[in-house]
């Protein structure tokens, strides 16, 4: 236990662990007070994922290259899944959606900008390998497609809409996944040449900065870990919907907005850490190969899982600012990082994009269908 323990004392983010046991003690005693569940919450969700991804990685460290590779990417974005199967077991779809549309475009454009800024600050030009940038874009590119295509299926023939929308949804799951799993053996075994670090000659994307927990350990964190993230996302989620209206945001905001902050708060620790170090290469694809793994593994799970655990299936057809947000996304991220190189001012045009999104979002809110 020595090895996790020392780890918690070396990390501030993992001190907010304190706030786990305060959450389950506040629901037991004031479950009507929302907003305090909802901001205790967040608090407590937020080191778990950073010992989620340090547990995962820790496990990936220790099973080989092709393993390991598979297993931060399946379980990268564990704590976004988990709020969604939560908020998806409640009924809370506009949750769901805003929180995987606000997942791709806060990892394509928050955690890659501020990525480029703060590395751009520190050095005058950064290099990344841009093949794996524009492989990561293309996944992104092919999601978004998929996301439009049922949008405008039910605007051609409004008498058919639910019936062909959702069959249309779950053959669109079906393909994502199996394009993402293809793209893993292209990337992990047949091409991962292609995918080498410049600077580090590695085709992973751990922070080795970071020492890894022993197998044992890291399996027993992960395991214990998970069932915490998930017995804190149904407070999350049973608290968000009042907390949201006292605080003057739609659900759609909070999951647009502090979902995906809160789910990727580790990656981006990561993604930061290793822009300030001038390994962009690690930054780009943390914040691109997880904005693909959820367009083309994530959302096609929710949609699946949407038949055993949801009160009605759910459907891929989002509201039309939100497919127009993860297109703008998706674009400007195949635009800047084509060159394979960036400055810190390539990170603030990154940034105002996402704050106009976010702004319009806030004061802008979409109708709840």
């Amino acid at each position: 236990m020595n090895p996790l323990l020392k780890e918690i004392r070396h990390n501030p983010m993992l001190w907010l662990l304190a706030f786990v046991p305060v959450v389950f003690a506040a629901a037991k005693l004031l479950p009507e007070a929302h907003t305090l569940l909802f901001v205790l919450s967040v608090l407590a969700i937020v080191p778990l994922a950073g010992l989620l991804s340090h547990a995962t990685e820790s496990v990936a460290a220790k099973t080989g290259d092709a393993v390991g590779g598979l297993l931060n990417a399946t379980l990268g974005n564990l704590t976004e899944l988990i709020i969604a199967l939560a908020a998806l077991h409640a009924g809370q779809y506009m949750l769901v959606k805003a929180s995987i549309a606000g997942a791709i475009v806060t990892n394509t454009l928050f955690m890659l900008g501020a990525s480029f800024l703060l590395g751009g600050l520190k050095y005058h030009v950064q290099e990344y390998n841009r093949v794996g940038a524009r492989m990561q874009a293309a996944l992104l590119f092919l999601a978004t497609i998929s996301l439009i295509i049922p949008s405008a299926v039910s605007r051609a023939d409004s008498t058919v809409v639910a019936a062909i929308t959702q069959k249309l949804s779950l053959g669109l799951s079906v393909l994502l996944i199996i394009t993402y799993g293809l793209s893993l053996l292209f990337s992990l075994k047949t091409h991962g040449e292609l995918f080498t670090s410049p600077e580090s000659g590695e085709t992973g994307s751990s922070d080795t900065s970071e020492t890894p927990l022993p197998l044992g350990l890291a399996l027993g964190t992960l395991a214990g870990v998970t069932v915490l993230v998930a017995l804190v996302s149904e407070i999350f989620v049973e608290s968000v919907q009042k907390a949201a209206e006292a605080f003057g945001m739609s659900p759609a905001f909070v999951g647009f907005i502090v979902v995906a902050l809160v789910g990727g708060a580790a990656e981006m620790a990561s993604s930061f850490s290793g822009a300030r170090k001038n390994r962009l290469d690690l930054s780009v694809g943390i914040a691109l190969g997880s904005a693909s793994q959820i367009a083309l593994f994530v959302a096609p799970v929710l949609v699946l899982a949407s038949y055993f655990i949801g009160p009605a299936p759910m459907d891929l057809q989002f509201w039309p600012g939100a497919v127009v947000m993860i297109l703008l996304a998706t674009l400007t991220a195949t635009l800047v990082t084509n060159g394979g190189r960036s400055a810190w001012f390539v990170g603030v045009l990154l940034l105002m994009v996402y704050l106009i999104f976010a702004m319009t979002l806030y004061m802008l809110p979409p109708r709840v269908s």
